[in-house]
């Protein structure tokens, strides 16, 4: 090869990629979005979206135009998560393990690394086109998030192209490989089985809501002071905290506001908190004050706004989770 051919191929080959990239980084944000709804981890939906982008570069020569850009996208994400999901647990909860605590001063409070935990993802990482912001930020809700994870995967599927991403009945089918009827009999027990976890009960504000803004601000205030009393203020009377890796949970400021106190707050300064949004919740990265005085990162803390109250506080104990987010790792 002469090297003007090789100049040649070159060429070639970084106009190629230019125009893949000009084509398909505009979906990359959604596809993030699409592939932590079927996995329920950040972490994982990174890692699928860079599978998927690969295939899609492999085949970007034989894409012929058939369906859009968007769709041939979707097709290879999905099923890209479909494969990933015949090898991985279920993203879980620990209000999805058992019970809730009735001590909360001397609970049975127990680590769990054998648990796949679901985790939050960042609003900065999903936010696409402003008219579409409303829309995804409900598809993206962690009520709906745990939700899913209980719902076998290619109903999972399913429900997500259908009710969250509006793609019509008939195209959902070419996506994933089946007829029009498995795909009207996949959605109508996915959304039964919805139903039967009492989701569509579920009230969410949106984090924009100034509200919703104001109880995180206050939240933080009342936890960074070590403020049960103001917490409690804050709280709903059928509030929950649930807090991963651990699998013990509680229901009711009776419970959530003696646990935290006695167990969890420390004296004023021990905990520090900076506001952020997570699936489409108002939510913090936390950090804790250790021995030389530091802030070292922690996890991720979301919270659900019900009627002007907090009806629930996930915490999420995965200090890996904090940069994601876009913060340091101490402070």
């Amino acid at each position: 090869m002469t090297p003007d051919q090789v100049a040649a191929g070159t060429e070639q080959f970084t106009a190629d990629a230019e125009q893949f990239a000009a084509d398909t980084e505009p979906f990359r944000r959604e596809l993030l979005a699409h592939c932590y709804r079927m996995l329920g981890s950040v972490h994982d939906a990174e890692d699928l979206v860079q599978e998927t982008y690969l295939r899609a570069w492999r085949g970007y020569g034989e894409f012929e135009a058939r369906s859009s850009m968007r769709t041939w996208l979707y097709r290879i994400a999905t099923n890209t998560c479909l494969n990933a999901l015949e090898h991985s647990s279920r993203r879980m909860l620990p209000s999805g393990l058992g019970g809730p605590e009735t001590d909360p001063l001397r609970p049975r409070a127990t680590a769990d690394a054998s648990v796949a935990w679901l985790e939050p993802v960042p609003d900065a990482l999903t936010a696409a086109d402003p008219a579409a912001i409303v829309a995804a930020r409900e598809g993206l809700r962690l009520a709906l998030i745990a939700s899913l994870q209980y719902l076998p995967a290619t109903q999972r599927a399913v429900l997500i192209l259908r009710d969250v991403l509006g793609f019509p009945a008939a195209e959902v089918a070419g996506l994933l490989g089946i007829s029009t009827a498995a795909v009207k009999s996949a959605l109508q027990r996915a959304r039964a089985r919805l139903h039967q976890l009492g989701l569509a009960a579920d009230d969410v504000s949106e984090p924009e809501d100034p509200q919703a803004r104001a109880l995180l601000d206050e939240y933080i205030a009342a936890f960074e002071k070590s403020d049960s009393a103001a917490l409690e203020r804050l709280l709903r009377a059928d509030s929950t905290l649930e807090a991963t890796p651990w699998r013990t949970w509680f229901a009711g400021a009776v419970t959530c506001v003696p646990f935290l106190r006695a167990q969890v707050m420390g004296p004023p300064g021990t905990w520090r908190m900076l506001p952020t949004g997570a699936n489409g919740q108002p939510a913090a990265a936390s950090y804790y004050r250790d021995e030389e005085g530091r802030y070292q990162a922690y996890g991720i803390l979301v919270l659900t706004v019900t009627a002007g109250r907090i009806s629930r506080a996930v915490s999420f104990g995965d200090p890996a989770l904090v940069p994601v987010f876009g913060f340091p790792p101490a402070l």
